[in-house]
């Protein structure tokens, strides 16, 4: 999968799986514009494979849109930015809400409309892949609004594939399941809750995110160019059994 001569922008790109695709989508030839919080990240990703940083809080929506016309009508989207906040539903607050809410969905939609806006005025064409997770389809205890988020941009994904079909846009969604990221640390550092979860996957073994960001890779890629409207699972078989 050569991405020679295309351009990707990759929300969350400073760290994890975003810094993973970053990575990789750089290496295999894309131009890549990195959006991250964190400057240093930022930095760091120019320094070690050209891509080109921008720093902005997509919690900010009109910060969102400001940064999506500034990367400018790139060929691909790859949303990844993602938070979570670990609180049950008789525990969940507002702040909890919007802070989940805000990030893994609204930013999601705001910089996918944007890209496709930008997309639809160059001709049309490119793909957009929404990273999502397992938790948009098992019940997990304290991710309430992590799963009402993930589930409910796995549903957007669908919406999107059927509006912007029409004007050669791709719009699909990789499940991961639990990824070796600073986030997932957090999550599942108890090994009374992670070592349950383990003998879940068939694979013996948790995702890193470099198997996430090859999916991405190849949802992105022309070898992917009729599928849309999917869900794909990266979860070593969790969901099948």
């Amino acid at each position: 999968m050569n991405f020679s001569g295309t351009s990707v922008i990759i929300t969350g790109a400073g760290k994890g799986i975003g810094r993973a695709t970053a990575l990789m989508l750089a290496e295999r030839g894309a131009d890549v514009v990195a959006l991250s919080r964190t400057q240093s990240d930022l930095d760091s990703l120019h320094s070690e494979a050209g891509c080109r940083g921008i720093a902005v809080d997509l919690a900010d929506t009109a910060a969102a849109r400001a940064v999506m016309r500034e990367a400018g009508p790139c060929d691909h989207l790859v949303n990844c930015a993602g938070t979570n906040v670990l609180e049950s539903v008789l525990d969940m607050t507002e702040e909890g809400y919007e802070a989940v809410m805000g990030i893994n969905l609204r930013a999601a939609l705001v910089c996918a409309q944007e890209f496709a806006k930008a997309r639809i005025a160059a001709g049309g064409g490119g793909a957009i892949a929404n990273v999502t997770s397992i938790a948009g389809h098992r019940g997990f205890p304290d991710h309430v609004c992590y799963a009402a988020s993930k589930a409910g941009l796995e549903g957007a994904t669908r919406v999107m594939a059927k509006e912007l079909g029409p004007h050669g846009i791709r719009v699909n969604a990789l499940a991961p399941t639990v990824t070796m990221t600073e986030l997932a640390a957090a999550a599942w550092s108890d090994p009374s809750k992670s070592d349950p979860m383990l003998m879940r996957h068939p694979s013996g073994r948790f995702a890193e995110v470099e198997d996430v960001a090859r999916a991405i890779c190849l949802l992105l890629s022309a070898d992917a160019g009729f599928v849309s409207g999917a869900v794909l699972p990266v979860d070593g078989g969790f969901l099948a059994v």
